[in-house]
């Protein structure tokens, strides 16, 4: 594929959020407009009074259709908190929407701190009557969380309907492993596929992965993002080593590609994206969080830079 990186589009260091400055804007996924305009949503932080330690927030910018021009930045809160002892309680990274009829829907992954480990997570499902402007809560409860055979992490939906069906790319957690006697635990998970008469009762291949690994059985995928063009179903999606991507490049995150002709059967083909840091930029040590769409008829990407994309987000355009 040709790519043309267009550089960074939104930088949240820039902008007084609704929560506060921006601290990061992480996980961007558009919604085509009524109007014409794109809205970009993505989690950014606050940080909580009492503790010290980081929420994850619902935020959104509008772009005019050249996908360049800002149009709004939200200084409103779009998803309320979590309530106290929930799946989200802790904040809400990433959000997927869904055009549903006239309603947008709005995939969460829920964060909740743990003690023997850092986080636990779960997909929750909310509803928008405004065009997305806000979301509200289908129930307190998750649509899609640990099982006998995926214990831990269910997260990162992403959802679209195929054939009168909602079909879900998520990921889950096998295991999580210590460097070292004294290290903090950390977690491997992979892609799986999930589908749904309703989108929000799940029926899952519980347990099997989708994609080989690259990296070897310790390989870490996330955040898995599919459209469909041209006859063929694109996705994308990050991977790293389980240990040292916090402080070695090497070892961080960076994107990985596969093609499908029926969206469920995955050819895994990384090499085939090209996308690739710029040396001394913002996406120079790390690639993650990314996001397919198709926009004026072409394929799209976004995704985040160095350090989770506190730095913000950036854009490219593929072509065969």
């Amino acid at each position: 594929m040709k790519i043309e990186k267009l550089g960074k589009i939104f930088d949240p260091t820039a902008h007084d959020l609704w929560a506060g400055p921006g601290l990061f804007a992480q996980s961007p996924q558009t919604l085509a407009l009524p109007n014409g305009d794109v809205r970009i949503y993505f989690s950014t932080r606050s940080k909580e009074g009492g503790s010290g330690k980081f929420i994850s927030h619902v935020s959104y910018v509008d772009f005019k259709d050249d996908l360049t021009t800002l149009v709004e930045v939200a200084r409103h809160e779009v998803l309320a908190r979590g309530p106290l002892g929930a799946f989200d309680e802790h904040g809400v990274f990433p959000l997927n929407p869904v055009q549903v009829g006239a309603e947008v829907w709005g995939y969460t992954t829920g964060w909740t701190r743990r003690v023997s480990v850092s986080v636990d997570t779960a997909i929750g499902l909310v509803k928008s009557s405004d065009q997305g402007r806000t979301f509200q809560r289908v129930g307190v409860g998750p649509v899609l969380s640990a099982g006998r055979h995926e214990p831990f992490l269910v997260g990162d939906g992403f959802v679209r309907q195929i054939q009168e069906r909602f079909q879900m790319w998520y990921i889950f957690g096998q295991r999580w492993v210590r460097e070292n006697p004294t290290a903090e635990p950390d977690r491997v998970y992979k892609i799986a596929q999930a589908t749904s008469e309703d989108g929000i009762t799940w029926y899952r291949d519980s347990g099997k992965p989708i994609l080989p690994d690259v990296l070897g059985e310790n390989e870490c995928q996330a955040l898995p993002s599919v459209a469909f063009h041209r006859g063929l179903y694109h996705m994308v999606f990050c991977f790293r080593h389980m240990h040292g991507f916090r402080t070695d490049p090497s070892k961080g995150y960076r994107l990985g590609y596969a093609t499908s002709t029926d969206g469920w059967k995955w050819r895994r083909d990384d090499a085939a994206l090209g996308l690739r840091g710029t040396p001394g930029s913002w996406d120079a040590d790390m690639q993650c969080y990314p996001h397919f769409f198709v926009h004026k008829d072409q394929l799209h990407l976004l995704y985040n830079g160095n350090a989770f994309g506190k730095e913000g987000f950036g854009l490219a355009r593929l072509g065969a």
